[in-house]
């Protein structure tokens, strides 16, 4: 009898996967990522890989929202349709549009959350010199 062993993902592949997950199920309801339910579950993801790293600077693998969009990209075939469309002066297929829209509005909410986030602190009045007098 032989036993078959799973091999867990990696938190970046699942993160990855749902990733995709989400925006394919909004494309197909034709709902835009920036309203509930897609947006919540989209910011759990981004606290999620904030959490890892992930959005660090030369982080491997690369969450930032150009990293993501490459990852994406590249799962969809952007990279390659958009060369093609390029090189042979024709407009992008439709299915390619939509999907580049939703790496777009992906895109812009993970910079938004990226940057309210690192700037958290100093909005609200919290310091490390405060820490300390505590």
């Amino acid at each position: 009898m032989t036993t078959t062993q799973l091999t867990p993902q990696s938190l970046a592949d699942r993160l990855l996967i749902r990733l995709h997950s989400l925006l394919l199920e909004a494309d197909a309801q034709t709902k835009p990522l920036e309203h509930d339910p897609y947006r919540s579950q989209l910011f759990e993801l981004f606290v999620t890989a904030e959490g890892a790293g992930y959005l660090q600077r030369d982080a491997t693998p690369d969450f930032s929202p150009e990293g993501l969009c490459r990852l994406l990209g590249e799962r969809w075939g952007l990279t390659q349709a958009a060369k093609d469309a390029t090189e042979g002066q024709a407009a992008l297929p439709q299915d390619h549009l939509r999907k580049m829209r939703l790496l777009w509005s992906l895109s812009r909410m993970w910079m938004e959350w990226d940057y309210a986030w690192r700037r958290w602190e100093e909005f609200h009045g919290f310091h490390e010199d405060d820490a300390a007098k505590a």
